[in-house]
């Protein structure tokens, strides 16, 4: 990893989108800051896509595609991605299970809820899984006592026995039971709504994130950038950005923002 004052101006030249994680890359301790917002803005305006690709759920994403300064929001992890058309009203809705599968994933999952919440003490289930479509979301960290790494990993372990795709994100542990990821959601989103094909076109993308269930798209974009707090994963994380800010959060987004704005 190399510091962000390294990122190639003729690269930062060229970005055609950025795809970025919501929660401790554009957030500082859960909250959204005005300059990481206005960065959001500045980004778009300067005709970068913008797409934010989170482990958040369904319902959170609706408000995202329809408020935010963005290009459309995947979301659940890859579940699915959300675009909306402000001129139709419209809201595109692309899923990657149909009704029926994400149903019958949702019941597979109270198997695991139920036993992560006995054998992890202190663990809970998120408090936004009411508006989820897809996963089941364990929160380690955000509205509990921050568990320790043992306790996350023991989470993990248990969606896996279960059968179950499992990510760790700074406050989540998420996990489906499907063979997607935030990459493969972004890839379909890339080129059915932007009209590019980021797998010819990985110069031409950044993403910024800064947890372990980022790794796919990590080590996918050569010119990812991880926000200062994705240092504090170390090993954990299966892939490792090519670049980071000095900064933690939000912060950080401003400073990799910058770095592509300075570039147009």
């Amino acid at each position: 990893m190399q510091p962000l004052s390294a990122f190639p101006a003729d690269i930062a030249k060229g970005i055609a989108c950025v795809f970025t994680d919501i929660d401790d890359t554009l957030t500082t301790d859960g909250h959204l800051p005005a300059e990481a917002y206005a960065a959001l803005e500045a980004l778009s305006e300067a005709g970068i896509h913008v797409v934010p690709v989170t482990g958040r759920p369904a319902g959170w994403c609706d408000m995202i595609a329809r408020i935010w300064p963005v290009a459309g929001v995947v979301g659940e992890n890859g579940a699915f991605y959300f675009a909306y058309d402000g001129q139709k009203r419209q809201m595109k809705r692309v899923y990657e299970q149909d009704a029926s599968t994400r149903q019958i994933g949702q019941e597979r999952l109270q198997t695991i809820r139920a036993r992560v919440l006995k054998e992890v003490p202190g663990s809970a289930v998120s408090a936004d899984q009411p508006y989820r479509e897809a996963d089941l979301a364990i929160d380690f960290c955000e509205d509990v006592p921050a568990l320790d790494a043992a306790s996350v990993r023991q989470i993990k372990a248990i969606f896996e026995q279960e059968g179950a795709v499992a990510k760790i994100s700074s406050i989540h542990v998420n996990g489906w039971f499907g063979q997607y990821d935030k990459l493969s959601m972004s890839r379909k989103f890339a080129n059915r709504e932007l009209g590019l094909d980021i797998d010819k076109m990985r110069d031409k993308v950044v993403f910024c994130g800064d947890s372990p269930n980022d790794s796919p798209m990590f080590a996918f974009f050569p010119y990812a950038c991880g926000v200062a707090n994705v240092l504090d994963f170390g090993d954990d994380l299966p892939a490792k950005p090519g670049f980071v800010s000095k900064a933690r959060g939000g912060a950080g987004f401003v400073e990799i923002a910058g770095v592509l704005l300075r570039g147009r």
